[in-house]
């Protein structure tokens, strides 16, 4: 007799739906019968100057180790993250990506019968993390597309186990500032951990947004959660980081699957740090490329969300689906937001000039052919 796997699988689990990536270069090609050289992603909010040419070099000679298992407690990234950010080595939880740092924080906190509070419009991850251990999310409803931090810090209980904040926020690109962020952290019990979503942290130019990592001294509470795939364009190896206090790391470490950065990524990493020209240019054609977009996007009559982030999610007045689709038969992928509850929006990534121009090009012509 057949099992109902359905219903012997963790509750949590059987109402997720499964995180949807950006569409593939590679599948896009299939389906229209287009050359992959032709095609260009801005759906994944990936680096469009590619990884540094140091990590390059440092990932080339990792890979003669390859037979090897990496080091398991990363000791020359856990040393480089320490001189960049003048932290102490035993603060550092290493993940595959940030998305595995989110989860270890779930793991760690949550379970049944608490909950795990976040904003609406917010990281799709959270609300899989947080049902993946059994506990139930409290969406917040946003405010002008970014978190409601007075919501936030009302909708905390006795059951509540875990905050997650993204600033910027992944898919709307809105920022909370320092006074405001401050001002939510001293009204969280010290007994609740808030997890700081930095991922976009480095294409912030705002001085008055908050370095999150300064603020680890004052509220031993927090966690900064941070990410090597955007800025720093190592998105195919999955790095990503979480700094707090001590205790919070030991915790975190316990759970951590051990090998969870290869070596090569590992190699990759730290010698991305050292690379501050390529930051400084990723900066720079990501400042321009957000421009470029949201000057497009007004000639073509649509309102986009101001961004903080290497991505501008706009408006099409229509639905958003409908015109990522015919975007995808001229060659361009972006990422309509139907499942973040944004039917008419679609986030793009930032390109390189060419490609932004052609994004605009292909979305001009996609809105004259979506109902």
């Amino acid at each position: 007799m057949p099992v109902d796997f359905q219903q012997r699988a963790v509750e949590g689990v059987r109402g997720l739906q499964p995180y949807q990536p950006g569409k593939p270069i590679d599948e896009v090609a299939r389906e229209h019968g287009l050359d992959p050289a032709s095609i260009i992603k801005l759906a994944s909010n990936e680096n469009p100057l590619g990884p540094s040419p140091k990590a390059m070099a440092a990932a080339r000679e990792a890979l003669s180790e390859l037979a090897r298992y990496p080091d398991g407690n990363a000791f020359q990234l856990k040393n480089a993250l320490s001189a960049r950010f003048g932290i102490n080595t035993d603060q550092i939880t290493l993940g595959n990506g940030s998305n595995d740092v989110l989860e270890l924080a779930a793991r760690t906190f949550a379970g049944p019968g608490a909950e795990v509070v976040f904003s609406e419009y917010a990281f799709a991850v959270y609300p899989i993390a947080t049902r993946a251990v059994g506990a139930s999310g409290v969406a917040v409803p946003a405010r002008d597309w970014g978190h409601d931090l007075d919501a936030m810090a009302a909708a905390i209980t006795e059951r509540t186990r875990l905050i997650f904040v993204a600033n910027p926020n992944n898919p709307t690109g809105t920022a909370v500032d320092r006074d405001t962020l401050v001002a939510f952290l001293e009204r969280v019990p010290g007994h609740i951990p808030v997890v700081l979503d930095e991922a976009y942290c480095e294409y912030m130019t705002d001085p008055a947004y908050p370095d999150g990592l300064a603020m680890l001294s004052d509220y031993p509470n927090l966690i900064v959660a941070r990410t090597f795939s955007k800025a720093w364009g190592l998105a195919g190896l999955r790095v990503g980081y979480a700094l707090s206090s001590p205790e919070i790391a030991d915790l975190m470490n316990r759970v951590r699957q051990p090998f969870n950065v290869d070596n090569v990524a590992q190699a990759a990493a730290t010698a991305a740090l050292e690379d501050k020209d390529y930051l400084a240019e990723s900066r720079r054609v990501n400042e321009a490329g957000r421009d470029q977009l949201m000057a497009g996007f007004e000639r073509l009559g649509l309102t986009a969300i101001p961004s903080h982030g290497n991505f501008v999610t706009v408006d099409t007045g229509r639905d958003a689906n409908a015109v990522f689709e015919a975007m995808l038969g001229d060659g361009v992928i972006v990422r309509p937001l139907g499942g973040y509850g944004m039917p008419r929006h679609l986030r793009v990534s930032v390109g390189l000039t060419d490609e932004n121009d052609r994004c605009i090009a292909a979305l001009g012509r996609a809105l004259g052919a979506a109902p």
